[in-house]
């Protein structure tokens, strides 16, 4: 099977405008981005779709290739599927344009995940290691099957330690002046390490024929509740199957989390 990397880069971010233009240590951000994916090797080609001229000439200029999109996408996904309707390959890649950690293993890993042929589409997960990122609705968990097929994707603590954790009240959480933890555990035992929560990494691969079908889907009602895309897919009856990858990736979402990846890199150089 061929399989290619889609990079969606949009100039207008609401928290963080022209964000994939931002110098990271001597380079765009999305350059980072592109380079990884290029690493990969069960790739065939990787390319940057954009709606806007600036990122585009930014990737020629070194090297890259790049796609310009209509500016009327709702999603990333949106995005990469109209660029995935005008090339002929088996499978493609979604790896955010705002992921310049994302490592080339973590590509060739969830290209791999659809060797199964019962799966659509296939993410990756990785183990919770830190308590605060549970209850932190901007980390997305995952539950999965024992074939590791996606149940359900939530902001929520899934699944719910009953037995260990129990919800704050409001009241408690102004005395203890965490006014954004909604549990607490219980159990003065309990340990991270023994929890069996995971949290979802976001990189897709989509059989090509699953992600134009999934784009002209209208949006469902629980992702629209919970706003994930991916739970469009999960009720509509397509398979997502995951794979835990061992590698730490951060999005830049805001400029503060430039700053942390910036120090990432200069740790690694």
């Amino acid at each position: 099977m061929t399989s290619i990397v889609i990079i969606p880069a949009r100039y207008h971010s609401t928290r963080f405008p022209g964000k994939p233009l931002c110098p990271l240590l001597g380079k765009p951000l999305i350059q980072y981005v592109y380079e990884n994916s290029k690493r990969a090797h069960l790739i065939d080609d990787v390319f940057v779709a954009t709606d806007n001229e600036t990122i585009f000439e930014s990737v020629t200029s070194f090297g890259g290739k790049a796609i310009i999109t209509s500016i009327a996408h709702a999603s990333g996904t949106d995005r990469v599927a109209e660029v995935a309707a005008l090339m002929d390959y088996d499978i493609i890649v979604n790896v955010q344009g705002d992921e310049p950690l994302i490592q080339p293993q973590m590509i060739d890993e969830v290209i791999s995940l659809l060797d199964d042929k019962r799966a659509s589409i296939g993410t990756l997960i990785k183990k919770v290691e830190d308590p605060e990122e549970i209850s932190d609705p901007n980390v997305v968990k995952v539950v999965f099957d024992k074939e590791g097929f996606a149940l359900y994707f939530s902001r929520a603590p899934i699944p719910f330690c009953r037995d260990e954790w129990k919800i704050q009240s409001k009241e408690q959480r102004a005395k203890s002046k965490d006014v954004k933890s909604k549990f607490e555990i219980r159990d003065s035992k309990f340990e991270i390490r023994n929890c069996s929560c995971y949290k979802h990494i976001g990189i897709y691969s989509y059989r090509k024929e699953a992600l134009i079908a999934l784009s002209r889907m209208e949006p469902t009602e629980l992702e629209r509740i919970e706003k994930l895309e991916q739970l469009r897919a999960l009720e509509h009856g397509m398979r997502i199957k995951t794979k835990e990858t061992f590698f730490e990736t951060y999005g830049v979402d805001t400029p503060e989390d430039l700053e942390r990846v910036k120090k990432c890199l200069s740790t690694s150089l």
